[in-house]
């Protein structure tokens, strides 16, 4: 019996049953935990995520996974640890107890720094650890917000609308949640697709599975969650306005897309045909603008086959054996250690068992025998690692090699190209051309010649530097070979420290059986001393005989304590046997496995060597294949620069004949050049005259109907006339101005004949209109002046177009016709009928006078209300008071939103003024616009004069003499006249103007009070004809059907009355709209004429 056994017998005294069976169930968990979370790149094995899920169930917690995992696993030294680790607590969050989230809410804070540790390891897992614990953080912080919702997110429609309730709040702030966890869901499976190598079939490999396996526990929560999403958002659609969720909707679209996407790759991948069902989301996300898409809506479902549950009884010996052999997990007894480290947890009876020095070296080296076993195999994998980058750079350096062939036979195509274009080189007058085109082509392949050369010495470099690689791998090789031996100079140490103790061993023996010997030796001396004494002294017999026998009974005693002893060291000597006997087999055991690795390692590394050497001899045929290849095109580039040579010398002599024709060509064409540019003068002069004649011509056919009698009965009036005298100063101007940029350059003909054409044109338009309006005018010596002064006018500018055709200074003529035209338009002013002048120039006062008078018209009717207001309280009672007092209100409501409005107004006015006059004064501004003052004048009026007649509707109905229809029809009046009054405004009124702002909200408050005139007005009506009813209880049956028709008779005269009234508003409307139209009609002939 060995002494851990021993002290494992010793340890397990004094337990209840219980005690074991939590310690078995502690170390078969441990076991689990450990066998789940591994350091080999491979998916988590499912028995042991569902052995570790049950324990969860049986513990009612997480405690102890967390206990181990954070004390015993090295989760911040090892990446696929961590990953393994994030795996099955996603899992566990998944389907374990449900007091799984209670007992890792404390660890949030751990995995966060976990996070952040592994987010510096830019490649590898770094980013994807990160990712999943910030995901699982999103989880804890989900679910502890939500506690009734489980870990797979597994409920029923009835449990979700129990959480949410009816407050929309509640679904707002869910989906705002599932959005955010959506949002980590799609950044993990995007770190964990942007990892892999799409070119590859990574599903298939250890570590793309390793990578791969949490996507699935992605994929479940992706479907609740997108199911969730889709239903909360369509509750929110239809309580809240869309643009309130605007967010919403463009976060959900954001996802959809991404998650369309995940779901499409995942479906794809081998690895997951046989593991997890991918749904499919519809081609178009739902449009939760429409409710009725709500009813389209189907819920993606990740469908997980679900494995048989195997027999326990049903497997064989030979099948657990098999598992044992393919199990690649850790020896058990490594996990006996691990479970015995942590004897504060194990160990329940508080006792430390005492340890033999002997187990503390055997278990040293067998510590050391394991550390140099995981050192080998990291050996190995750097060796691997190293390999791989070769083989990863050599096949990098095969891509370089053929892009350099082919850009090697794509210069010597260029090349032969190039000889085929320079041996058909012919003479032409683009050989110069061709010469050029040969020299940046030749120039290009040498570029290209210098940058393969320069590929070509960069490869070399590269391979220089793989060698030197090559040889530090082997020096590392060399180190961790020198490690090894002295690993086995160690384990070559202890044994022979294990012979020396078996050295000791066997002294110890040897001296114990000398002890024995000498025991026995002295035993025979004292028999003999006790013959020698009995025949010594026979006197003394029996007191010797006492004594002797009492010193051999001692002597006795002395050997038995001896011979014990001898046993027991004997005892000691054999378990000492046995031990050396076990550590000797381990040894063994270990050297046979060094032998197996050293000769692995060494037929990689021969491996290694020959593959170096066949890509040595590879790289030297491709180097001797490139250097062929550039002394090909070395001697191909001389032949071209020969070549080069004789074509220029060629196109040297082809270019003196073509220089010398290139000379004769330039004088023909300073020839050509200079009978153009005289051509060009006569045609622009020949221009020039027939511009000025066709002028001349227009003029003198306006001069000419001075003589002709069919034009004499010509009508026109001086307004007209100044209207077309206008643009013949503008334009006469003008063509003074183009002459003098004429003489100093001649390019500006076009623009010159264009204002001569112009100016002929409105002169003789002027001219024309002038002999009519003289003939107009009643004042026969004025019509006859200013007929003379048209004559002069166009003669005038006859001189003006005689003088630019003589191509002489034109500033006398110019001068000369501008003042007959200023003359003309002098007198055509004094033409201009006085009347309208009178009209105008009072109507601006007018306008003044009668806004006045409406403001003064609104003040006293308001004040007259005020008054009846007044009046009416002393003499009204009871309802006829209460209405009396609300029709007056609103009727002084109306008035103050009436002058309110006359103010607007009169500001509007100032301010159309303002700008529209310019430089004149505010009459001539009222005379120019004498149809907007009319019409402004108009809508005044009418303005005060329906503020009067509501006041004297109102005195009247307040007296009891009026109607209150009368009262509507009044305020009726009164709207459509500030509604007048408001159209006349913006006529002239820019749009931006603030003025014009206020006059329109002050007509919407004239219109308000207007309705509320109204309906206090039917209001007050209805009152006092409930009141007016009569009370027929008792009328008899007889009177009753007399008063009933009497009431049916009155009842068909007011009908005929109304019938008769609304023809006669018809007919006056009729006679109002004709009126209209025949003042409208006379003021235009007035204008007219």
């Amino acid at each position: 019996m060995s002494t851990r056994h021993f002290s494992k017998v010793m340890s397990q005294r004094g337990k209840t049953h219980v005690d074991i069976e939590r310690e078995n169930f502690e170390k078969n968990q441990t076991v689990a935990i450990n066998k789940a979370i591994n350091t080999q790149e491979t998916p988590v094995k499912e028995k042991h995520l569902r052995n570790t899920i049950l324990g969860t169930f049986t513990d009612h917690g997480v405690g102890l996974f967390w206990h181990v995992t954070t004390k015993q696993l090295q989760l911040q030294a090892n990446p696929i640890l961590c990953w393994k680790f994030c795996h099955v607590l996603h899992k566990l969050l998944r389907e374990g107890h449900e007091n799984v989230f209670v007992d890792s809410l404390k660890y949030r804070t751990f995995l966060d720094e976990l996070g952040k540790l592994w987010r510096h390891l830019k490649d590898g897992y770094g980013r994807l650890i990160h990712a999943y614990t910030v995901l699982l953080n999103q989880k804890l912080a989900f679910h502890k917000k939500y506690p009734n919702i489980p870990g797979n997110l597994l409920m029923q429609d009835e449990l979700f609308a129990k959480i949410c309730g009816t407050d929309v709040n509640s679904y707002f702030e869910i989906s705002v949640d599932m959005l955010d966890y959506m949002d980590e869901v799609l950044s993990l499976q995007e770190q964990v697709y942007g990892s892999l190598d799409r070119s590859r079939a990574n599903s298939m490999t250890n570590s793309g599975q390793c990578r791969l396996a949490p996507l699935i526990l992605c994929i479940q929560d992706s479907c609740q969650l997108y199911d969730y999403i889709v239903k909360s958002l369509f509750k929110l659609h239809s309580s809240l306005p869309p643009d309130t969720l605007a967010g919403h909707r463009d976060r959900f679209l954001a996802q959809y897309k991404k998650l369309k996407e995940f779901y499409f790759h995942s479906s794809n991948l081998q690895y997951f045909k046989n593991l997890v069902q991918v749904p499919v989301l519809p081609e178009n996300p739902p449009n939760f603008l429409i409710q009725s898409d709500f009813s389209k809506h189907v819920k993606p479902v990740a469908v997980v086959p679900t494995e048989p549950e195997r027999e326990r009884d049903s497997v064989t010996p030979e099948l657990e054996a098999v598992g044992d052999l393919i199990d690649t997990s850790m020896p058990e007894d490594r996990f006996d250690a691990a479970f015995t480290k942590d004897q504060a947890s194990f160990n329940f009876n508080g006792r430390l068992p005492e340890i033999d020095e002997r187990d503390l070296l055997i278990e040293r080296l067998t510590r050391e025998i394991q550390e140099l076993k995981a050192e080998l195999q990291r050996v190995k994998s750097e060796d691997q690692r190293v390999i791989g980058l070769l083989r990863e750079e050599i096949c990098k350096l095969e891509k370089i090699l053929s892009e350099l062939r082919l850009s090697a036979d794509k210069s010597l195509k260029d090349n032969e190209k190039l000889k085929a274009d320079l041996a058909r080189a012919q003479v032409h007058t683009g050989a110069a051309g061709k010469l050029v085109e040969a020299e940046r082509q030749g120039k290009a392949s040498e570029e290209k010649f210098k940058k393969m050369k320069d590929v070509y010495q960069k490869l070399r470099d590269e391979h220089v530097t793989l060698l030197r690689q090559h040889g530090e791998v082997n020096k590392l090789h060399a180190a961790d070979l020198k490690t090894l031996q002295e690993k086995e100079q160690i384990i070559q140490d202890s044994a022979a420290q294990l012979v020396r103790l078996e050295e000791e061993r066997k002294v110890i023996q040897d001296s114990l059986q000398k002890s024995a010997d000498q025991v026995t030796q002295e035993l025979a001396q004292t028999t003999a001393r006790n013959t020698n004494l009995e025949q010594a002294k026979q006197a003394s017999k029996l007191d010797l005989f006492y004594d002797g026998l009492q010193k051999s009974q001692e002597l006795e005693s002395q050997l038995k304590s001896l011979r014990a002893t001898e046993l027991s060291l004997t005892s000691d000597l054999e378990s000492t046997r046995t031990s050396l006997q076990s550590v000797e087999t381990q040894l063994e055991r270990t050297m046979q496995e060094k032998e197996g690795l050293e000769e692995t390692l060494t037929n990689q590394i021969t491996g290694l060597h020959s593959d170096l050497a066949s890509l040595r001899s590879e790289k030297e045929a491709r180097e001797h294949d490139l250097t062929d290849q550039i002394q090909a095109l070395q001697t191909s580039l001389s032949a071209m620069e020969t070549s080069k040579v004789q074509t220029e010398a060629l196109l040297g002599s082809q270019l003196s004949g073509l220089q010398q024709r290139l000379d004769q060509l330039a004088a023909d064409k300073e020839s050509s050049e200079s009978r153009l540019t005289a051509a060009l003068e006569q045609l622009q002069r020949s221009l020039l005259k027939s511009s000025i004649a066709e002028g001349r011509a227009f003029i003198q056919d306006a001069l000419d109907q001075f003589h002709n009698p069919n034009f004499t009965t010509a009508r026109c009036t001086a307004e007209f006339l100044l209207m077309r005298g206008e643009p013949v100063l503008a334009s006469l101007q003008k063509l003074h101005t183009s002459l003098k940029g004429y003489h100093s350059d001649k390019k500006g003909l076009p623009e010159l004949v264009e204002l001569i054409t112009c100016f002929s044109h409105h002169m003789g338009d002027c001219v024309i209109h002038g002999i009519a309006t003289s003939q107009s005018t009643a004042e026969i010596e004025a019509g006859q002046l200013l007929a003379n002064t048209c004559r002069s006018a166009g003669e005038s500018g006859l001189a003006v177009l005689a003088a630019i055709e003589k191509d002489g200074d034109v500033s006398s003529e110019v001068s000369a016709c501008l003042d007959h035209l200023r003359q003309l338009m002098s007198q055509t002013e004094e033409l201009v009928p006085k009347s309208d002048d009178v009209k105008t120039e009072v109507i601006g006062d007018m306008l003044d006078n009668e806004m006045q008078l409406t403001s003064r018209a609104i003040e006293q009717a308001a004040s007259k209300i005020q008054e009846m207001l007044l009046k009416n309280r002393q003499d009204a009672t009871g309802a006829k008071l209460e209405v009396n007092e609300k029709i007056l209100d609103a009727c002084t409501d109306l008035m103050k939103c009436i002058k309110i409005l006359v103010e607007k107004s009169r500001d509007l006015q100032h301010e159309i003024v303002s700008q529209g006059r310019g430089t004149h004064t505010a009459k001539e501004f009222y005379k120019k616009n004498h149809r907007w003052t009319e019409g402004f004048i108009s809508a005044a009026k009418a303005v005060g004069w329906g503020a009067t007649t509501l006041m004297e509707a109102a005195d009247k109905v307040v007296s009891g003499e009026g109607k209150l229809e009368r009262l509507i029809v009044c305020s009726q009046e009164i709207a459509a006249s500030t509604a007048q009054l408001v159209v006349s405004s913006r006529v002239k009124a820019k749009r931006s103007s603030q003025a014009l702002v206020n006059v329109q909200d002050a007509s919407k408050n004239v219109s308000r009070a207007t309705g509320n005139v109204v309906a206090t007005v039917k209001t007050g009506a209805q009152i006092i004809e409930d009141q007016s009813l009569m009370d027929f209880s008792h009328l008899s049956l007889i009177q009753t059907k007399k008063q009933e028709m009497d009431s049916q008779v009155h009842v068909l005269e007011l009908e005929r009355e109304l019938e008769l009234e609304r023809l006669k508003l018809s007919a006056l409307r009729k006679q109002h709209y004709q009126l209209a139209a025949e003042s409208d009609g006379h003021e235009q002939e007035q204008d007219s004429s």
